[in-house]
Parts: structure tokens; C-alpha cells; sequence
């Protein structure tokens, strides 16, 4: 490795490339066995069927931070479509004064 270091990009074969890449495996590279299992999140609006409204504050909340910021999709689970009709509510709440745009 430290002699491909030294020399050009030119100069460096696809075999020396290969074997550098080798050396990370020797030294004890991560291997694909004890990877944690994670189950996929199912959207809760569309597995009950729910309809996302303004009114409904107690359930926007639980999809806001502490400090007021919209959880993103990967966190919550939500279909994109969900997302997207839960921002909008979000933004809906907060501009009636149900929801803070703040948290203190």
C-alpha cells in the first residue's frame, strides 16, 4: 500500500489497486454476519386507513420534535404520500395556532 502511495495515478496497475483493497480484509474488515435486522415500517395512515386532519393535534405531534421541526420519512415510516399530506397539515396547524412553529 505505501508503494502505490509514492507513485502516480498513471503508473499504479489494476493489480496493485486489487491487492491494496485486499489489505483492509486482512486486517479484520467488517463482515456482513452481525448485521442488526431491522423491521420495515409500515405507514399508520394507510395500514388503518385514517385520514390526517389540522384538528387533529395529538397525532401531529407525535410526528414534530421537541423543537417544532417535521420528523422525515425515514424516522416515522410514513408512505410519501402521507408525508407529504402530513407537512401540509402540519403547516396548516401551526398557521391556526394549534401547533407552536417554536417549542419553548
Amino acid at each position: 500500500m505505501s508503494d502505490i502511495k509514492n507513485k502516480d495515478v498513471d503508473q499504479v496497475t489494476e493489480a496493485q489497486l486489487q491487492d491494496a483493497g485486499r489489505e483492509g480484509e486482512e486486517r479484520g474488515a467488517r463482515g456482513g454476519k452481525n448485521k442488526a435486522f431491522f423491521r420495515k415500517k409500515v405507514c399508520r395512515f394507510c395500514a388503518n386507513k385514517t385520514p390526517i386532519t389540522y384538528k387533529d393535534v395529538d397525532v401531529l405531534r407525535r410526528f414534530t420534535t421537541e423543537r417544532g421541526k417535521i420528523l422525515p420519512r425515514r424516522i416515522t415510516g410514513t408512505c410519501a404520500k402521507h408525508q407529504r399530506r402530513l407537512a401540509l397539515e402540519i403547516k396548516r396547524a401551526r398557521a391556526i395556532c394549534l401547533l407552536p412553529f417554536v417549542c419553548e
